[in-house]
């Protein structure tokens, strides 16, 4: 089993390589400019490679670069295998990459989430306290009271 360097250098050669091959190499008219590989990871034995990617557009151009990806996987390998000089070429697996979509599902629940903080303070803009501004008791106004009350029956 290889150290977790070595698998570390792997998937950042395998990135770099397919990221290049896809830019400048790969004439298929799914692979445009659209495709971004995000991220790699090897398996510890380096035999298997996943390849995480986003595609910049709607559904059609990411099941379109998916297809894409699938039929030029061949060839990447053959051009990691080039590169990388290992005695087994890792085989590759696209995956789509579920960090934008997160993302987006995030950046949904927060505004959501500054419009009802919104709605709350447009509320209570005009709202005064029910108790007062301090509902608590402090220990002068027990003294205070304490007082009052001695003062009342001395005058009896």
């Amino acid at each position: 089993m290889a150290d977790n360097a070595r698998a570390k250098r792997l998937a950042d050669l395998i990135r770099e390589v397919v990221a290049q091959k896809l830019q400048r190499g790969i004439k298929d008219p799914r692979l445009g400019t659209h495709v971004t590989i995000t991220d790699t990871r090897v398996t510890g034995d380096l035999r298997e490679a996943t390849v995480f990617y986003t595609v910049y557009g709607d559904d059609e151009e990411r099941e379109a670069a998916a297809a894409g990806l699938e039929s030029a996987k061949g060839i990447l390998r053959s051009e990691v295998g080039r590169a990388a000089g290992v005695k087994f070429t890792p085989t590759l697996t696209f995956v789509a990459d579920a960090l934008p979509d997160t993302a987006r599902t995030i950046e949904d629940l927060l505004d959501k989430a500054r419009q009802s903080d919104a709605k709350v303070r447009e509320a209570s803009a005009g709202a005064s306290y029910a108790g007062g501004a301090d509902p608590y008791r402090k220990p002068a106004d027990d003294e205070a009271a304490d007082t009052t009350e001695t003062d009342g029956d001395a005058a009896e």
